[in-house]
């Protein structure tokens, strides 16, 4: 029977908004008395609504981070956790490494645990690569020896040989990122934690990254928690999804059912007018409002159809001019894979914006075979992602002759393509 390595009961973290401290002595005296003496809640943790972002905070408000967490992580699993931003994720993983405290709670870790949380976490900026691999190590609780079998994997899988006596601080985020998890997974820990950290490396690295987690579960046992957006690379790595929503579990099962859960739930009840939509990222100055489903002459539809043109009208409000600005669109199937995207670049058009407006893609033919898609919309700038929403439109797909040969495809993944063929 495979042994449980994490356990977490009824775990919770309340933060008060706006102060450091926890209030006045005679407040930590009575939660003391209360919690430990007597076994009552914390007298001043009432907390209404749970990390709601679409409520404006009190200074001195309680708001729980995590409430009622309860989780059970076997030996060799690898669990990805998946949540919107603000969810909580980043908040368990540094419990479970013990950067912070819970507020109520438990955590029971068997083994050894290693974390790359966050860019340069873990790294004296003023020690060289070198001094880091051994500061690191020595606090996992491994020996000299230990660690000088290790280090030319971990030099040659950062790919940091050149710089590996130059102190840390003067590292791209990139090198930072590659020599901290390739710290965390060659000293043998028999827990992996993974922040989304990996988004900073490239794409080489992230792949060297999926391989190297891969391995150490399949070829050595180990158990792997990992946090991603990128609904791909949880696909391809994790046995097991464990959902995060506003601080609480909302779903654990299967990577597959985890992502569809995720996935469908990020379209808000397939709520066209997406301007309310809290779970955004930024959204101050430019807003997406609005993303309306047409066919070739302007007529308002629900479905598209395979092989059938359709238009993408984009409504967005605006606040201050912006400059040198690209409007995506991005098509995700019900796996969390990415499959094309309409951007206004590609098109050589990337435009300066000075007032409210709208946007439109034409797709002559819808290339993707029926079911179920999302799609996300993205605005950049010069100054960066003014606005993005995930699953901003549950798109259905029907049935469609794609290629006029009065026969359907049987194609389910995947995309459609034109082409010819010749004999010779």
């Amino acid at each position: 029977m495979t042994k449980t390595v994490i356990k977490i009961e009824n775990l919770s973290k309340i933060y008060r908004l706006g102060e450091v401290g926890t209030g006045t002595l005679s407040h930590d005296l009575n939660r003391w008395f209360k919690m430990n003496l007597l076994g009552q809640d914390d007298p001043y943790a009432k907390v209404g609504q749970v990390n709601d972002r679409t409520q404006k905070a009190e200074k001195g408000e309680l708001v729980a981070a995590l409430r009622d967490i309860n989780l059970e992580v076997k030996q060799g699993e690898v669990l990805g956790i998946i949540g919107k931003n603000g969810a909580g994720k980043s908040t368990l993983l540094k419990l479970l490494s013990r950067v912070t405290s819970p507020t109520t709670g438990s955590i029971k870790v068997k083994g050894r645990l290693a974390s790359l949380l966050e860019v340069g976490t873990g790294f004296h900026p003023e020690m060289t690569g070198r001094e880091n691999i051994y500061m690191n190590g020595t606090i996992m609780g491994m020996r000299k020896w230990e660690i000088d079998r290790k280090l030319d994997e971990i030099v040659d899988f950062a790919g940091v040989a050149k710089y590996l006596d130059t102190p840390t601080k003067r590292y791209s985020s990139g090198m930072t990122v590659r020599l901290g998890f390739a710290i965390a997974a060659h000293l043998e820990p028999e827990i992996l934690v993974v922040d989304e950290v990996l988004a900073v490396g490239d794409a080489e690295f992230q792949k060297k990254a999926i391989g190297k987690m891969q391995d150490v579960s399949t070829n050595d046992g180990r158990t792997v928690l990992f946090v991603s957006h990128n609904m791909a690379s949880i696909t391809q790595l994790c046995t097991k999804g464990f959902i995060l929503e506003n601080g609480q579990s909302a779903y654990q099962g299967s990577t597959d059912d985890a992502i569809n859960y995720y996935l469908s739930n990020s379209k808000n009840n397939n709520d066209k007018n997406i301007e309310q939509r809290a779970d955004r990222i930024n959204g101050s100055n430019f807003r997406f409002t609005e993303l309306v489903l047409k066919t070739r002459d302007n007529k308002i539809i629900e479905n598209a159809t395979s092989g059938l043109p359709i238009k993408l009208k984009i409504s967005y409000s605006l606040k201050h001019p912006l400059k040198n600005v690209s409007i995506r669109a991005l098509f995700i199937n019900n796996k969390g894979q990415e499959l094309f995207l309409c951007n206004n670049a590609f098109c050589d058009k990337r435009i300066d914006i000075e007032k409210n407006g709208t946007i439109t893609y034409f797709i002559p033919k819808l290339p993707l075979p029926d079911g179920q898609y999302y799609i996300q919309l993205t605005a950049y700038s010069e100054n960066g992602i003014e606005d993005d929403i995930e699953g901003a439109y549950e798109l259905n797909v029907d049935i469609g002759d794609y290629y006029n040969t009065g026969k359907v495809p049987v194609k389910k993944d995947g995309l459609y393509i034109d082409h010819n063929c010749t004999y010779d």
